[in-house]
C-alpha cells in the first residue's frame, strides 16, 4: 500500500507522514498495525465532532439509502440541504440569511469574490498580507504570500494587499473596492487574532465607501474559537461569510452566506451566475446538517473555552514562547522552524499527532476535535511535554 501512494497518488510534499490508516474513532486515529493516535489536528480542523460522531454517521446512512445525487445544485428541493441553509439562517446575524452550499472552503472563496464584484459593479479586492483562503486561481490572488503565487502568475488582476492590524492600510479601502476579504483569525499566519478593535474599524471604513467585508471562518467557523463563528467575538457582521472544514463533520463541504437580496444576483444577468453540480450534496449536507445540529443543542461550543484554559495551563514550558489562538484553534509558538518539526515529528512517534501551519514555521498545530475529553488532552499534553523535556536535556 505505501509503494502505490507513493507510485500512484500525487503528492503535496516530498515527504508525507505516510501513516496508513485502518480506522478512526473520536479523538483516535488507528494505524494498520494497530498502534492508536491521539488526534490533536483534527483533519486540519475538519473534524469538528471527532471521527465517526454516531449522529454524523446515522445521518449519512439515513440520507444514502434515500437518494444520492438527483440534480445540479439549486434545481430540486433536497431536505438536507434546505434544512441547513434554514439552521444556519435561524444561528446567524439577520443579514446573512441565504447560504450557497459549494464543495470546498476554496470554492466558497471563488463564490464571494464573484458576488462581491457583481454586487458593487466594482473589481479591486483588498486581501491581507500573510492571508490564506485556498489554492485555486482566485484564492490564490488574495492569498498574502507571494513565494507560493510567483509560479502560477499571473493571477486575477485588481487584488492588493493591506496589513492584518494594519489601521494605516484602511484608506486603502476606497469608493473603488468592491471587498476586502480576511480571516476573522488568521491560520496560516500562526493563528493571528485581531487586535485594538482592527475588525470594527474596518467595518466602519466599508460602510463609508460602500465596500463589502468578506469574512473567511473556513478555519475559526463552527464552534472551534468557542462562538458558532469567530466574527461573534468581535462585535461585528460581514457582508459575505464563508465557511467550510469542520462544517461537514468530516465530509467535504463549504459555503458562502450573504443577505436575500444580495444573493439573488447570481440568479440573473447573467442566469447561473454561479453554478456547481455537486455542491448541497444531499449525503454531505446531511452530515453537515447533523454537525450544526448537535453544535446547537448541545453545550460542546462552550466547552471549547474551558478546553483552552485547560491546554494553556498544560503548555506552559520553557520551549514554548507563547500560545496562540482561541478556544480550540491554537498553536504553540517555539523557538525555531527546526524545533517545532523536530517535536511535531518525535510526537507522531509517541502516538500524537501535531501538525505544521502553513506560513509560520515555528508553530506547532492544536486543533483537536471539539468532542476531546479533558483526559486526552492531558494525555497529549504529557507526551508534548515529555518530548519537549528531551529536547531541553540535550
Amino acid at each position: 500500500m505505501t509503494e502505490d501512494f507513493y507510485k500512484y497518488q500525487a503528492q503535496t510534499t516530498p515527504h508525507p507522514l505516510a501513516l496508513e490508516i485502518s480506522h478512526a474513532e473520536g479523538s483516535y486515529i488507528y494505524d494498520t498495525s494497530g498502534k492508536k493516535h491521539l488526534d490533536f489536528v483534527a483533519g486540519v480542523s475538519a473534524c469538528t465532532l471527532g471521527h465517526c460522531h454516531p449522529r454524523v454517521v446515522s445521518a449519512i446512512k439515513t440520507q444514502a439509502e434515500k437518494y444520492l445525487h438527483v440534480m445540479v445544485y439549486g434545481e430540486y428541493i433536497q431536505e438536507p440541504a434546505v434544512e441547513l441553509a434554514k439552521l444556519l439562517a435561524n444561528n446567524l446575524p439577520q443579514n446573512l440569511n441565504t447560504t450557497y452550499l459549494v464543495n470546498s472552503g476554496t470554492e466558497a472563496i471563488e463564490g464571494a469574490l464573484k458576488l462581491a464584484r457583481r454586487a458593487t459593479g466594482r473589481t479591486q479586492i483588498l486581501y491581507a498580507n500573510n492571508a490564506y483562503h485556498g489554492n485555486t486561481m482566485g484564492s490564490m490572488s488574495v492569498m498574502g504570500y507571494e513565494e507560493r503565487k510567483n509560479a502560477f502568475k499571473p493571477l486575477v488582476p485588481d487584488c492588493f494587499p493591506v496589513n492584518f492590524n494594519g489601521e494605516a492600510d484602511l484608506q486603502k479601502i476606497t469608493t473603488e473596492t468592491a471587498a476586502i476579504i480576511l480571516e476573522t483569525i488568521q491560520g496560516g499566519a500562526g493563528f493571528i487574532q485581531p487586535e485594538n478593535d482592527y475588525l470594527k474599524k474596518v467595518r466602519k471604513r466599508c460602510d463609508e465607501t460602500g465596500t463589502l467585508l468578506i469574512l473567511d471562518e473556513i478555519q475559526p467557523g463552527f464552534g472551534r474559537t468557542g462562538k458558532l463563528f469567530a466574527f461573534e467575538h468581535f462585535g461585528i457582521v460581514p457582508d459575505i461569510l464563508v465557511m467550510g472544514k469542520g462544517m461537514g463533520g468530516g465530509l467535504p463541504i463549504g459555503a458562502f452566506t450573504a443577505s436575500h437580496e444580495v444573493m439573488a444576483l447570481l440568479q440573473d444577468n447573467p442566469k447561473l451566475g454561479h453554478i456547481t453540480t455537486f455542491g448541497g450534496n444531499p449525503v454531505i449536507a446531511a452530515a453537515a446538517l447533523a454537525t450544526l445540529q448537535e453544535l446547537t443543542e448541545t453545550d460542546i461550543v462552550q466547552q471549547t473555552l474551558q478546553k483552552e484554559k485547560l491546554l494553556r495551563k498544560l503548555l506552559e514550558h520553557s520551549l514554548i514562547k507563547e500560545v496562540r489562538g482561541r478556544g480550540l484553534m491554537l498553536a504553540a509558538m517555539v523557538e525555531s522552524p527546526e524545533i517545532a518539526s523536530e517535536v511535531i515529528l518525535a510526537c507522531k512517534e509517541r502516538g500524537l499527532v501535531l501538525f505544521w501551519l502553513l506560513f509560520e514555521g515555528r508553530a506547532i498545530r492544536i486543533t483537536p476535535p471539539l468532542t476531546i475529553s479533558n483526559d486526552e488532552i492531558e494525555e497529549g499534553c504529557k507526551i508534548l511535554t515529555d518530548v519537549l523535556n528531551s529536547l531541553q536535556k540535550r
